[in-house]
């Protein structure tokens, strides 16, 4: 028997896509049985959307470059749906930013759909359900779907792995003390976009984006078929912000049906053991002995008396009662 949100999910309602999205983001038992049973009915709708990753420092201006690029592929007669990752409540654990003001504007549009979720302890950046989120908007119709990361550290470079496009934001100029990210992503970026590309930075901006076409042609590209583009825009005018859009269809075209289906079954690979490892992890805390015994193994560690590496071995040796 059929989900009963899997018909009005497939039909575009978003009242069922939002349901549908906190369902899989429940860490309850019941629930997880629930999601996995939902996804594999849309897994056969979902994938015809084009998927982008974009990250960069706080304050470069993602969400105000995202919602101008938004409103523009709506214009085009696109729909959008916007994945927005945002840092989490360290007391309750949901999103700080989850208010959508940042996108006001697209958010009232029904072509668009915007669901912030809280990046919780996951790595990266990412919320641990953002890839099976977009299986779910990419049913429910949406063609264009947008990850927007945190952009807190080197290890935003996980939402390469479930992206087509990679697109890093920076601001012009700035030493590596200001946007000390780009080290770790500028040889995995399909796309530099430099914003702020007005007024009195917009000649800055362009030196900046002269310097990284020069880099980046000593980087080996992270996709076969393209080579890594450079473009400045500024989010506040929309001066060139629809040339982003221009260099994503000469992406899609530079690389293929052919090479956007090998990334995708890479990815889908990466995912399963990532699946795994966290899957595991979550059982290894819940076991009852590992639970009898973690804190004395931490209070070990931190004394000195035990080395991390033995203090695991115990650990795994009683979740596997050996």
């Amino acid at each position: 028997m059929s989900d009963p949100l899997l018909e009005p999910l497939l039909a575009g309602d978003r009242r069922a896509l939002a349901q549908a999205i906190t369902l899989i983001e429940s860490t309850r038992a019941d629930h997880r049985e629930r999601a996995d049973a939902l996804l594999a009915e849309v897994l056969p709708h979902s994938g015809r959307s084009m998927r982008l990753g974009i990250t960069g420092v706080p304050g470069v201006g993602k969400s105000t470059l995202i919602e101008r690029f938004g409103l523009s592929l709506l214009e085009r007669g696109r729909s959008l749906s916007v994945l927005a990752i945002d840092p989490s409540s360290k007391r309750g654990g949901g999103s700080i930013l989850g208010d959508k003001t940042r996108m006001e504007e697209l958010s009232r549009r029904t072509a668009a759909f915007i669901r912030p979720s809280p990046a919780g302890a996951t790595l990266g950046g990412v919320a641990r359900r953002t890839r099976e989120a977009m299986l779910l908007v990419e049913a429910a119709g949406f063609d264009t779907v947008i990850v927007e990361t945190v952009g807190v550290g080197q290890s935003e470079t996980a939402v390469s792995d479930m992206v087509d496009m990679f697109i890093v934001l920076l601001l012009p100029g700035g030493g590596d003390d200001l946007q000390g990210i780009k080290r770790g992503v500028i040889e995995l970026a399909d796309l530099i976009v430099v914003n702020k590309a007005d007024g009195d930075l917009k000649a800055v901006a362009r030196r900046s984006a002269a310097d990284y076409r020069h880099a980046l042609r000593m980087l080996r590209s992270p996709t076969a078929g393209w080579t890594p583009e450079v473009t400045t825009c500024s989010a506040q005018t929309g001066d060139g912000v629809a040339e982003i859009w221009n260099i994503v269809e000469r992406f899609n075209q530079a690389v293929g049906p052919q090479g956007i289906a090998h990334r995708r079954a890479e990815q889908a690979r990466a995912w399963m053991w990532s699946e795994v490892g966290e899957t595991l992890l979550a059982d290894l805390r819940r076991h009852p002995e590992v639970k009898r015994l973690v804190g004395g193994l931490e209070r070990e560690v931190e004394a000195g008396r035990s080395t991390p590496a033995a203090a695991a071995r115990r650990m795994l040796e009683a979740f596997h009662g050996r």
